[in-house]
């Protein structure tokens, strides 16, 4: 995984992230690979927590958290992607005028959200059936957020569900929010902002406001692999 990670065509991404605010590495997981971290939900000890969404207003469906350490699978993928992501982030923060910016590899990068006591894993599950959603919403988990993040799909469009579309929301200021929603087939993974990303105007670069979300499943079941890389309080 981290050969495949790395041999990725990097500038490619980086452009489809500054041009339409998410970019889609095809085939990125195998199904064996996607099967086994589905099944992984039923592991309650490989997990530090389980949030049903609709007792918190997020939506339908639920979700674990992985406990420390994470499967390896998903520390490599975490460990892969960063230094990539940390460039195309420093350069974003940059272009917005935020000082804010991230050291070249994963480890140095939590040293410091633990020091600021974030030391919860944020990787994690989610699972969605017939009828389940999951709101737009924002992975802000404390003081310090890396400003990127990634999603794998598991599950296989068509044959395990219908419906359950990954969806991205754009507030732009002044300007009505303009939404992507992103077909992606299974081990396919998309790369989208947390938060904020720049967007060259006429007078340069501005802020837009970024929320991601999930379309209502209309049958089956879909489950997906959430990377974020930075640790929760």
């Amino acid at each position: 995984m981290t050969e495949r990670i790395a041999a990725l065509d990097w500038r490619g991404i980086a452009a489809e992230l500054d041009a339409n605010g998410c970019a889609v590495v095809n085939g990125l997981a195998a199904p064996e690979t996607c099967a086994a971290l589905a099944a992984s939900y039923e592991v309650d000890e490989a997990f530090r927590s389980r949030i049903v969404m609709a007792r918190h207003g997020f939506g339908r469906g639920e979700y674990k958290y992985f406990a420390y350490p994470l499967p390896p699978v998903v520390s490599e993928i975490r460990a892969a992607m960063y230094p990539p992501l940390a460039d195309i982030a420093n350069r974003w923060n940059t272009a917005m005028g935020i000082e804010v910016r991230y050291p070249s590899t994963l480890t140095e990068f939590l040293d410091r959200c633990h020091r600021a006591g974030q030391t919860k894993p944020t990787p994690l599950v989610l699972r969605y059936a017939e009828g389940d959603y999951n709101c737009l919403h924002q992975d802000v988990y404390g003081e310090h957020l890396f400003p990127i993040q990634a999603t794998v799909l598991l599950a296989a469009p068509g044959r395990d569900f219908t419906g359950g579309e990954f969806v991205l929301a754009e507030q732009r200021p002044r300007m009505q929010s303009r939404v992507e929603v992103v077909p992606l087939d299974q081990g396919d993974c998309v790369v989208f902002p947390v938060r904020h990303r720049p967007v060259r105007g006429s007078r340069g670069s501005y802020r837009v406001t970024m929320r991601h979300g999930v379309s209502r499943l209309r049958s089956g079941h879909r489950s997906t692999l959430g990377v974020i890389f930075h640790d929760a309080r």
